[in-house]
């Protein structure tokens, strides 16, 4: 432990002392970088909860970057320290080292990176890379991409690397999974006066990408096979599935903005993929997105539709849905991404097997100044409306889900009959005097636990209430809090919710909550469940201390963290619970 610790103190320091040099010699180069270290330590196993058995007495997930750069080149590395990992991170993220690390060079119109690099194509359909450290998400591809803007309006990329595949060793053998793909993009507007001067704009994109699977498992399905003579039973033979070793994917769109109007429509499509996601059968998928926006002042409206079928497309395809790793692509989801305690304790996951219809609808409009809804100070009111639900699947000759067929048939416009989610959410924000700002809002949820989470209810229905206000004293003292409550019938019934905190400026920020629940179950030492003890009362109280100075934020807090699913962007983890103290310290420069 203590030599990981002097591990991670010298790159501080060095870091540190680059600054300083960089700042004091005035080099024709600037650095940049970032300290990020979240710490549980003094934890306690608390059944009540089901924090589990402790392994370690200090955890943490320390990331520190170093990014040097000038007009023509830029050069980087992580370093990441996760020996002792935070919970729910001991399983795949256990270890240390440096495992990103890039050059890169620009010249007029070309830029050619080497090493780890993060890239998207379109809305990443199906090609995103990207870290998300909260989610425990990092699907960078090492190898090299290049970037050419060869004439007016035209952007050409092409890549290709190996994903990470958490500390697992990369390399260009032909073992192991490779991935490559390329991008046009076209910016007619650019071509055509008339479009420019109207102040419109369209862009055409087209992508390609491949992924090479390299050495995986054989997979094996049992079915009858001879008959026995002596006894007339059919014998049970065993297959070996043929997998592709090449699966192809491609993605086309057009996004027109004119005036306040905006309109994006993209049409992807992959090619045979048999993996753990699909139970290894061999159907092809598909993912209609078509969205439409409208702004002004004082009024905006979103509508978005979005119908997908088996396009969980990775570098690895054996891995489980319980693995975050190894996504070449993403699908983005269509509901609200609440914020609030308790609006979020039941997030939704994009389904990308077997697939989903998304719709999502949002109006935002401003009630103005001096008017009977708008008072002195204008209102604000916002409605969303999300609903996501199972596409049709029919079984048919030749088209089953069993391992080794060729999946369900799918009308394309027909939806499933199970929902997957609902959410139906309106909120209003009242600014009442120079000193008082309130926020309401009421959601409406319907969350599929068994389709979602894979155990529990088909149906939380939930009612959830939300009040906040902030009352600024003075320019140096403001006071915020929060009052939430949830009701529903199913799974752990009402939960409460309570926050107040204070800040003063320019440093300290207190903060206090508590979440409780009637009837959360007993847990065994383990953390799982234990139903035979039945279910008590519990609160989740928290305190924190945050300061900021500068570049840097310290954050220290105590209490109970309760378990459940921490999600962004249709991506979601489970985070177990735990007790202890909290510090978290971010450093940028």
């Amino acid at each position: 432990m203590k030599k990981y610790a002097t591990l991670a103190a010298l790159a501080l320091s060095s870091a540190l002392a680059l600054h300083a040099q960089q700042t004091d010699g005035g080099s024709a180069f600037t650095l940049h970088g970032s300290v990020q270290s979240d710490i549980l330590t003094f934890p306690q196993e608390d059944e009540r909860i089901g924090t589990g058995t402790y392994k370690d007495d200090f955890m943490t997930n320390t990331y520190a970057e170093l990014h040097l750069l000038n007009k023509y080149i830029q050069a980087g590395a992580r370093f990441e320290f996760l020996e002792h990992p935070m919970p729910g991170f001991e399983q795949d993220f256990k270890g240390w080292g440096v495992p990103n690390f890039y050059v890169k060079g620009s010249y007029k119109g070309a830029e050619l990176t080497l090493g780890d690099f993060y890239d998207q194509f379109g809305s990443g359909l199906i090609f995103r890379t990207y870290e998300e450290r909260s989610l425990g998400i990092d699907n960078s591809l090492r190898g090299a991409r290049l970037v050419l803007k060869p004439f007016k309006g035209v952007t050409l990329k092409a890549l290709g690397g190996q994903q990470r595949h958490y500390w697992h060793k990369r390399n260009l053998s032909s073992s192991k999974p490779f991935t490559w793909g390329g991008d046009l993009e076209l910016n007619v507007d650019q071509w055509v006066k008339a479009m420019d001067d109207h102040n419109t704009r369209l862009t055409l994109g087209f992508s390609a990408v491949s992924n090479h699977a390299g050495e995986e498992p054989d997979i094996l399905v049992i079915r009858d096979g001879a008959t026995d003579p002596a006894t007339g039973v059919a014998l049970p033979q065993a297959y070996r599935l043929n997998m592709p070793k090449n699966v192809g994917a491609f993605d086309v769109r057009a996004n027109l903005q004119t005036g306040n109007y905006n309109f994006l429509a993209e049409y992807a499509w992959k090619g045979h993929d048999p993996s753990s996601a699909n139970n290894y059968t061999f159907q092809k998928g598909q993912t209609l997105l078509l969205s439409g926006s409208y702004s002004k002042r004082g009024m905006s409206v979103l509508l978005q539709a979005k119908r997908s079928q088996d396009m969980a497309f990775r570098s690895q395809r054996t891995l489980t849905n319980a693995s975050s790793a190894c996504y070449i692509n993403h699908l983005p989801t269509f509901a609200y991404q609440h914020t609030y305690a308790l609006a979020a304790l039941y997030p939704y996951a994009t389904q990308m097997a077997p697939g989903e219809w998304a719709f999502q609808g949002e109006l935002g409009y401003t009630f103005k100044r001096k008017t009977a809804l708008g008072g002195k100070y204008g209102t604000h009111v916002k409605l969303n409306v999300s609903h996501v639900r199972g596409i049709d699947q029919q079984a048919g000759p030749g088209h089953t889900n069993e391992v080794g067929g060729n999946g369900a048939q799918s009308d394309f416009f027909k939806m499933g009959d199970e929902t997957y989610y609902q959410d139906i959410n309106v909120q209003v924000e009242k600014k009442l005097n120079k000193q008082l700002k309130l926020n309401f809002m009421y959601s409406n949820q319907r969350y599929n636990q068994l389709v979602v989470e894979g155990h529990g209810e088909r149906a939380v229905k939930s009612h959830i209430f939300v009040a906040e206000g902030k009352y600024q004293f003075s320019p140096k003292y403001t006071l915020r809090a929060e009052a939430q409550y949830l009701h529903t019938k199913q799974d752990q019934k009402d939960w409460l919710y309570g926050l107040i905190e204070l800040s003063v400026l320019p440093h300290f920020m207190f903060t206090i909550s508590d979440q409780y629940n009637g009837h959360v179950p007993y847990f065994k030492a383990n953390g799982s469940e234990d139903a035979s003890r039945g279910t008590h009362k519990e609160h989740y109280l928290l305190g924190a201390v945050t300061y900021t100075t500068g570049a840097h934020r310290l954050q220290v807090s105590y209490g109970k963290t309760r378990a459940g699913y921490n999600c962004s962007g249709g991506v979601c983890r489970f985070v177990p619970a735990s007790k202890g103290m909290q510090v978290n310290y971010t450093f940028n420069f």
